[in-house]
């Protein structure tokens, strides 16, 4: 699993990081049974729906030690996983109470409050600036765009996960927003892509 891991990330992943992402799937899988987590479908195939799906985020991002925002973080994918992959500071927002009340456990107990937040409120809500922004199902991009721009400075990289809606979102996207973009092949359903967007400027001025 390590190996596919690396793959994912394009960086060496140390046996020390790969044993906190075991004990956070252990404390996944465990809080399942109390809330609705992750869709029981997927539970048989944790690893690469969830995990390494969320790894391979990281390759995105220009720097390990960059700040990132995770817009309504639920179960901590992919927010989490990026956060035990990186150096940098992490800030899970999730409005949901006992969601933000399990971030918060398994913040605590993988000895990551030095530099991952968990903030339970909604994206609108939040604040501080942020180089990269990622959100995993929680809105189609330019209703992202819209409630969490104010996280963002141009320089920020968005980096979102999508199905098969990439395509149509970006156009979307576009229709209200002056940015760059790319979309990336996933590497856990060659049907799915991720988009990423930088210099993000609303049209009409921001």
């Amino acid at each position: 699993m390590i190996d596919r891991l690396e793959a994912a990330t394009g960086r060496s992943v140390s046996r020390e990081t790969f044993v906190l992402l075991e004990h956070y799937v252990e404390i996944l899988r465990a809080e399942s049974a109390r809330q609705n987590l992750v869709s029981r479908a997927s539970m048989d195939d944790l690893w690469s729906r969830h995990i390494i799906d969320g790894a391979q985020l990281v390759e995105l991002a220009p720097d390990l030690d960059m700040s990132w925002a995770d817009v309504g973080s639920g179960a901590g994918l992919p927010g989490m996983v990026v956060a035990i992959l990186t150096s940098g500071p992490v800030t899970l927002i999730e409005p949901r109470k006992l969601r933000a009340e399990f971030l918060q456990k398994v913040v605590n107990e993988l000895g990551l409050s030095n530099r991952v937040i968990v903030a339970p409120m909604k994206a609108e809500r939040a604040s501080g600036t942020f180089a990269n922004i990622t959100a995993r199902a929680v809105a189609p991009a330019a209703k992202l765009l819209q409630l969490s721009t104010h996280l963002s400075t141009r320089k920020t990289r968005w980096i979102l996960p999508k199905g098969r809606s990439a395509g149509s979102e970006l156009v979307e996207v576009r229709r209200r927003w002056h940015c760059e973009a790319e979309t990336v092949p996933s590497l856990t359903d060659p049907d799915s892509r991720i988009l990423v967007l930088w210099d993000v400027k609303a049209k009409g001025g921001r």
